[in-house]
């Protein structure tokens, strides 16, 4: 079994995406281990997206992901990482209508930035990202 961290970003909670989204992944067969609402503060964005520090959309990602509450999804499952990332398509959404058109960012997301969920892309990723949102977590 694997564990992998979702995020449901400010565009899907104020679009009141959050229960369809939380369906989905129960309804493909994952556990959900943990789950929270809180807001990034931009000190903890700019330091759990700190991968994409120098590229072009880094500040503009940070400022999005302060800019409204989030909801962290800590899943389990079978290949959950590798699953995960296909149920939420690319991450555009304008190009996951058009190859994925039932995945979570062709259903809920607007584009490339707003684009409903982030997820973590590998285990290394998700290692990273799990403890970052949920420290000192007693899971269930």
């Amino acid at each position: 079994m694997e564990r992998t961290l979702v995020i449901i970003k400010p565009d899907a909670v104020e679009k009141g995406a959050v229960g369809k989204i939380l369906d989905r992944f129960i309804t493909e067969g994952f556990r959900i281990r943990a789950l929270k609402m809180f807001r990034f503060t931009v000190e903890q964005a700019r330091e759990f997206y700190a991968v994409h520090k120098g590229r072009p959309f880094y500040n503009e990602l940070v400022e999005f992901m302060t800019s409204g509450p989030v909801v962290a999804i800590l899943l389990e499952g079978e290949n959950a990482v590798k699953r995960v990332r296909e149920i939420i398509g690319p991450t555009d959404s304008e190009e996951a209508r058009r190859v994925a058109p039932m995945s979570i960012r062709a259903l809920f997301g607007t584009d490339k930035g707003k684009n409903a969920v982030h997820a973590s892309d590998s285990l290394e990723s998700a290692a990273y990202e799990i403890p970052f949102v949920f420290s000192n977590l007693e899971l269930c």
